[in-house]
């Protein structure tokens, strides 16, 4: 893509798979150095090594619990150990349960807000010195397209994840110009997550196979499809870019299309 991304160094957390690796994959193909981590330490191995291969700057993994504090501590110290900078910070966690309010427990909604805004907190905490002492520091926070429109059975991500879209508009103002800051909002894209709900859609008999599930599930949107994770990683990594850089505060829908909100 020619983003001018090479030799940054670049975090992304929970990238041993779905969007966060698709994420670190497109910062890899450009020759960025990347830190990459997870839970599962053999997925995360397998991922470092098969992003390393892809470009011309190293790829780094550091395990660790993004509901932990001393993890994320870790994450930002062997960054800068590894690299001595840090240059773009891209958050993301795994989603919170699905279910509607009057199943949702206390401790579900403090469960969900420590994983999805308080690890965005301590990560920013964390990396704001670094990042301001860049010349490209930037921030990029992966939420969902549910803070536009309202998720049936999705209480949780509809309301805790609204945090991180009031955090990354705040931070746009108080870190620039040192610091860029912007969201991208996505839809469902066929990652290992998407599949598996779909197998198990093919074992209740809902669809015939992955692939007529996966069509099913895009057909209603404007694309015709649902979207592949690299789609999204591209627009991180153009965010996190100097071909991005008078974006700051923006929060943007990567959905085909699919949403109904005007704004």
């Amino acid at each position: 893509m020619g983003l001018e991304l090479a030799d940054n160094v670049a975090l992304v957390t929970a990238s041993s798979s779905g969007l966060g690796k698709a994420s670190a994959e497109v910062f890899a193909r450009e020759d960025a150095n990347v830190v990459v981590n997870g839970r599962d330490a053999d997925r995360l191995d397998e991922a470092v090594e098969e992003l390393d291969e892809l470009g011309d700057g190293r790829v780094v993994g550091v395990p660790g619990d993004l509901t932990e504090r001393d993890d994320i501590e870790t994450l930002v110290e062997r960054t800068l150990e590894e690299f001595g900078r840090l240059d773009h910070l891209v958050t993301n966690a795994g989603g919170p349960p699905s279910g509607p309010f009057l199943d949702t427990t206390e401790e579900d909604w403090y469960e969900a807000f420590d994983l999805l805004v308080m690890s965005v907190v301590r990560l920013v905490n964390e990396a704001v010195e670094p990042l301001q002492e860049s010349d490209y520091g930037t921030i990029v926070n992966i939420t969902s397209r549910s803070v536009k429109e309202a998720i049936d059975s999705l209480v949780l991500s509809n309301s805790v994840r609204m945090s991180v879209i009031g955090l990354e508009k705040t931070l746009s103002k108080e870190l620039a110009p040192d610091v860029r800051a912007n969201a991208v909002l996505p839809a469902p894209h066929e990652t290992a997550r998407i599949r598996n709900l779909v197998e198990q859609g093919v074992e209740r008999g809902e669809y015939e196979s992955v692939e007529s599930g996966l069509e099913a599930r895009g057909s209603a949107n404007p694309m015709g499809r649902i979207g592949q994770p690299q789609e999204l990683g591209e627009v991180v990594a153009f965010l996190s870019s100097p071909r991005s850089s008078y974006v700051n505060g923006t929060a943007i829908p990567i959905d085909g299309g699919d949403g109904s909100s005007n704004l």
